[in-house]
């Protein structure tokens, strides 16, 4: 299928920004500890970079339709070159609390911002239904992808500065720097959007219109709240206490921790890709469900290898499997939605997420930190993880988007 030049774009975008994304998880904690900014303020940087994301983030795609998803992007990126200049010259945790709660950051390596939410909805518009969990699959796969990238090439630059004489400190300022630099990049890409990634204003405004949702608002608050508990289980897992974790378990060099965020990336993204011929065999939701819960076994394992070339198998192996529910979650919510409520609905369920993750790092940190504890955020973040599987597939096996519903019209 021959993509719009409007997808295209949006494809760009996302490696653009992933690139970034991966690039700051690596060496976010890094740095913070670096600064020396106790561990207890760097968990609640964290924290307050997912709320301020989230609270942000509702606000924008909310009223993306109505005010213009070009604009919501580029503001998105104004705020990602925000944070970034601030974290980059700012040393006081008070100042980089701000920074965390107004701007864009991502210490996960993973979406945040209003970009993942508009983006979605307007790559919808342009395909029909049968076409829009494969190009899912291959706008999480590029995503991936490039996150991968920018985790290797954050540790291997962090490594070659410190290796020509630059502190820890000045090397990961780098890297801040960089993200910086890329929100930039990204504002001019999406100046190029066009006029065709809109949607029609409607004529009748409510108060239900202009929050973004009408006829599924139901739909939508539940895939939320179930949402919201598995990026609460996720943020005791996050890539950039991953990374941590590696460092203090193992001895874990920058450049190592780089290389194997870029193989776990990399899994994570061909596994994006295999969803879609999954789905289109066994349906949307058995895919998000029967794919996550080993991926979760596996994660409960982690802590509890001996070694780091094992630690790092189960990782990888746990990896090659875990990002199957991503482009299948995006496409469902995407389905049961009308064409009006897509910004709104992928922007409610992100921020339900970044809500969910925004207290487990808080709690995760100190665990982290423990000798006795490290290994308890990978067991809690499992067990959790696999309890919104199950509550995923009671909730939503028989609710059929339309390009399953045309095989199975008895179902609701």
């Amino acid at each position: 299928m021959t993509l719009a030049p409007d997808a295209r774009l949006l494809f760009v975008t996302r490696v653009v920004r992933m690139f970034g994304y991966g690039l700051l998880s690596v060496v976010l904690v890094l740095y913070l500890v670096a600064l020396g900014i106790d561990l207890v303020w760097v968990g609640a940087i964290l924290t307050l970079t997912l709320l301020g994301d989230a609270a942000i983030s509702l606000w924008l795609t909310t009223h993306a339709d109505r005010l213009g998803r070009r604009r919501i992007l580029i503001a998105g990126a104004g705020l990602m070159l925000l944070a970034g200049i601030v974290f980059a010259v700012a040393r006081d945790p008070w100042v980089l609390l701000l920074a965390a709660t107004i701007g864009v950051i991502s210490p996960s390596g993973n979406e945040v911002g209003p970009f993942l939410a508009v983006e979605q909805a307007s790559l919808s518009q342009t395909l029909p239904d049968r076409e829009r969990t494969r190009v899912f699959g291959w706008y999480n796969l590029v995503g991936s992808l490039a996150t991968a990238s920018g985790a290797l090439g954050a540790g291997l630059l962090a490594q070659l500065l410190q290796g020509a004489g630059a502190t820890a400190l000045d090397s990961y300022r780098a890297i801040v720097i960089g993200y910086a630099v890329i929100g930039i990049g990204l504002a001019a890409l999406f100046w190029q959007l066009s006029p065709a990634i809109e949607v029609p204003r409607p004529k009748v405004t409510s108060i239900a219109t202009r929050l973004g949702l009408h006829r599924s608002r139901g739909i939508v608050l539940r895939l939320a709240a179930l949402f919201s508990l598995d990026a609460f289980a996720g943020g005791f897992v996050m890539q950039s206490l991953i990374a941590y974790w590696f460092h203090l378990r193992f001895g874990a060099p920058p450049g190592a921790l780089g290389a194997i965020f870029f193989a776990a990336n990399i899994l994570a993204g061909f596994s994006a890709l295999a969803a879609a011929r999954l789905a289109g065999r066994i349906g949307l939701i058995n895919t998000m469900v029967f794919t996550h819960i080993p991926s979760n076994l596996l994660l409960i394992a982690v802590p509890f290898m001996p070694t780091l070339p094992l630690a790092v198998g189960v990782l990888l192996a746990r990896f090659a499997i875990s990002q199957m529910d991503v482009p299948t979650r995006q496409s469902y919510t995407m389905a049961v939605v009308d064409p009006d409520e897509r910004s709104a609905a992928a922007g409610v369920t992100g921020i339900a997420r970044s809500l969910g993750a925004a207290v487990s790092p808080s709690l995760a940190t100190p665990l982290v930190e423990s000798a006795s504890l490290a290994g308890l955020p990978f067991v809690i973040a499992g067990l959790l993880k696999i309890g919104y599987d199950l509550l995923v597939y009671r909730g939503f096996r028989a609710v059929k988007p339309p390009e399953e519903a045309e095989y199975h019209p008895a179902q609701p």
